[in-house]
């Protein structure tokens, strides 16, 4: 039997305490790995139906044209789900992932979280280290244009963990964001809550269309559904 409680790691960074941790929830007989910034939590292995979602839903809405492959950015690593899901798609080129806190990287290099099998094994693959926010406003974003880039930082549009990223959900912010697509690019955006109508609003002013997805599923711990949200928008074509 797994021990009940150990915390794989905790370090200091530039934002707070963040710590990695695994315990075995008797009820469920199962191991679950969370994250935790401080005494909040950021992620949990028992849930990543929305996280997987957001790579999903965010690739069925780029064009599927013959022959054509695709390069993808996702802001936020966590455990890995949502780049997990990206790379499950064969038609993928190439997959940037950037994450602001270096534990985070490093828990995945040392292979302490359960991703399998884990990012590395797949060459498409380049974990960064760097501030997604501030790529995203800068001319030289991510290098190049981008097929689909998919977020999964925040808890929703005004419930952040940090006040550097407040000004990427405004009309400015998104359309800095969308400069860093290609024509027909898709941005998705994962969510803790219910849609928020105002913000679909927000990115249907800057880009050609944007709608949000419900994602439901059951949470066993009590033993009920819950629904977070997928937002989406595409650029032009």
């Amino acid at each position: 039997m797994s021990r009940l409680f150990e915390e794989l790691d905790y370090q200091v960074t530039d934002i707070g305490a963040v710590s990695l941790r695994r315990r075995l929830i008797l009820s469920l007989d199962v191991d679950v790995w969370e994250v935790l910034l401080g005494e909040e939590h950021l992620m949990s292995s028992l849930f990543t139906a929305s996280e997987i979602a957001l790579a999903k839903l965010g690739l069925d809405a780029l064009d599927d044209a013959a022959g054509r492959s695709w390069d993808v950015v996702v802001g936020g690593l966590g455990l890995g789900y949502t780049a997990g899901a990206v790379l499950e798609d064969k038609r993928v080129a190439s997959l940037q992932v950037v994450e602001f806190l270096q534990p985070v990287i490093d828990w995945h290099e040392q292979k302490l979280v359960p991703l399998d099998p884990p990012l590395s094994a797949d060459a498409r693959c380049t974990v960064r280290h760097g501030d997604f926010f501030a790529l995203a406003a800068s001319d030289d974003g991510f290098g190049k244009l981008q097929d689909a880039i998919l977020i999964d930082i925040d808890h929703t549009p005004d419930w952040l963990l940090d006040q550097r990223s407040g000004s990427f959900y405004s009309e400015e912010g998104l359309r800095q964001l969308a400069r860093h697509l290609k024509p027909g690019g898709v941005m998705g955006l994962w969510s803790d809550a219910k849609a928020d109508e105002a913000f679909v609003a927000r990115m249907a002013s800057v880009f050609e269309s944007a709608w949000s997805e419900p994602v439901t599923f059951h949470n066993p711990l009590q033993d009920k559904p819950f629904t977070q949200t997928v937002y989406l928008a595409r650029k032009p074509r």
